[in-house]
């Protein structure tokens, strides 16, 4: 009880707990750890700002022994010990009950020391458990908790290959897409499907000239591609699959996985039993083009709303480039690794607000025009589909293959607009705000006029050699490997 005590005295524990939590775990575990540092971020902030000064409570033992102690300058209502780790547990909890599971007892125990010695002790205690889940709810303002499954509504079911022990999938594995221990990774695959044909990308090989050779050999077998990384080279390996009309296997192998996450391949081994079963699903392809493209059918123009798995579609180049995830222009390319390279350090929510303050104060608006409209925009976001939720910082998806593109533009006409963007942000309120303006549309049309053209493709980021683009959906343009076991779960 006493070591129970001293530790939950110090918030720092909590930090440690989230580490251990973090890489102990996958992507729900880092999920998990972050809520729940954020969660204690806020009872910290609750309780010296408001609780803690508004509160006038006694203190039993001080005001018995007058004299003898310092006494404390503030309340001491309600216990913040017992706050940050309601706060931490509940947070986790959220996110991921099976992780919440480890850190329950935990709280729970302290809360009943804390409880221990009286009403006044017991009323303490109960106010920071209150304190510290209405912590936990309130980061849901800010940053949804995501579902387990994110894409809930099964994409069409579409017959694939059964490739029993993975013979006929040809496969690419990039481990610099943020896979740790590479070497580990393609003896697991190997493993799991040990008849596949399993390439490993080394420094100085050309990506997509692997994939398209891969994408050859499994049309000859009557097979499937393969792509283990990250979200550019799944980007890669859908607009190879697309070209080649074969079906894709993806397997997460990056440091995000936001691709894989939204289909519901959560691990290797889920892929691996939808790839022997040979459950697929279809899902669309968002496709940035310029307008002056020659050579194009005008089935597969601009606005084509169904060119389906036969469509002919480029692997990249200066005409034509395809996006899974999402497309941006503006800063918002520069807050996404802003953004991505503090919230390991200081939790989400809270990375976004930092780098968004940078990149306001260091970046400079884009002139445009969207369907023939002029516009001023410190940022324009596109996605393969409509994310979640709501707001400035999309997360998932619930569908692959609604054929919409799920539009978000931050004004930068309106006055203090920059100033309005923050105060939005922090408070949670950018969905409802004058600064935001968003729109679910088939296709869009875009001319930059003024400022630099920085686009990015699922995270990848280049600097185009063309100003007008018009972006839209190939439909149904990839079939992808998943286990059908899923949807029974989902139903």
């Amino acid at each position: 009880m006493r070591f129970l005590r001293k530790t939950a005295e110090h918030d720092a524990v909590w930090l440690g707990a989230a580490a251990v939590l973090g890489l102990s775990g996958g992507r729900g575990a880092r999920r998990a750890a972050l809520r729940g540092v954020g969660s204690v971020a806020i009872v910290a902030a609750i309780n010296h700002a408001l609780a803690k000064p508004a509160a006038r409570s006694s203190r039993p033992v001080l005001d018995a022994l007058p004299g003898i102690f310092p006494r404390p300058s503030t309340a001491s209502l309600p216990s913040n010990a017992t706050a940050s780790a309601a706060a931490f547990a509940a947070g986790v909890v959220l996110e991921s009950p099976r992780y919440g599971l480890a850190a329950l007892p935990f709280a729970t125990g302290l809360a009943c020391i804390r409880a221990q010695g009286g009403l006044d002790h017991r009323r303490r205690a109960a106010a920071g458990a209150l304190v510290g889940i209405g912590a936990a709810l309130l980061t849901c303002r800010w940053w949804p908790v995501k579902p387990e499954a994110a894409a809930a509504a099964a994409p069409p079911r579409r017959p694939a290959p059964a490739l029993k022990e993975g013979k006929g999938l040809h496969l690419v594995v990039n481990p610099s897409s943020g896979i740790a221990w590479s070497k580990d990774t393609v003896d697991t695959l190997r493993t799991l499907l040990p008849e596949a044909s399993i390439t490993l990308f080394e420094p100085g090989d050309d990506l997509l000239a692997l994939l398209d050779e891969a994408a050859v050999r499994a049309v000859a077998d009557g097979g499937a591609l393969g792509v283990c990384g990250g979200d550019g080279s799944v980007n890669a390996g859908s607009a190879t699959a697309a070209r080649h009309r074969v079906p894709l296997a993806v397997f997460p192998g990056g440091t995000f996985n936001h691709f894989a996450g939204d289909l519901g391949n959560q691990t290797m081994e889920d892929v691996a039993r939808a790839i022997r079963a040979g459950d697929a699903v279809t899902a669309d392809v968002g496709r940035a083009s310029s307008p002056a493209r020659p050579g194009t059918p005008p089935e597969q123009g601009a606005g084509a709303d169904a060119p389906g798995p036969s469509a002919e579609v480029s692997a990249g180049g200066d005409q034509q480039q395809l996006f899974l995830n999402t497309f941006s222009i503006g800063v918002y390319s520069e807050l996404v690794h802003a953004r991505e390279r503090l919230e390991k350090r200081i939790g989400k929510w809270p990375a976004v607000f930092v780098g968004l303050a940078k990149v306001l104060a260091t970046g400079s608006p884009l002139s445009v025009v969207i369907n023939g409209r002029p516009r001023r925009l410190w940022l324009l976001f596109a996605g393969n589909g409509i994310y979640h939720p709501a707001g400035f910082a999309p997360t998932y998806r619930t569908q692959l293959d609604d054929g919409l593109l799920d539009v978000r533009a931050v004004e930068a006409g309106t006055p203090f607009a920059r100033t309005r963007l923050l105060l939005a942000v922090l408070t949670g309120t950018l969905h409802s705000s004058r600064v935001l303006t968003t729109a679910q549309v088939r296709r869009l049309d875009l001319e930059v006029l003024e400022g630099e053209p920085h686009f990015a493709y699922d995270g990848e980021v280049t600097d185009a050699t063309y100003r007008h683009l018009v972006l839209d959906k190939l439909r149904q343009a990839v079939t992808l490997y998943r286990p059908a076991d899923q949807d029974q779960w989902l139903r």
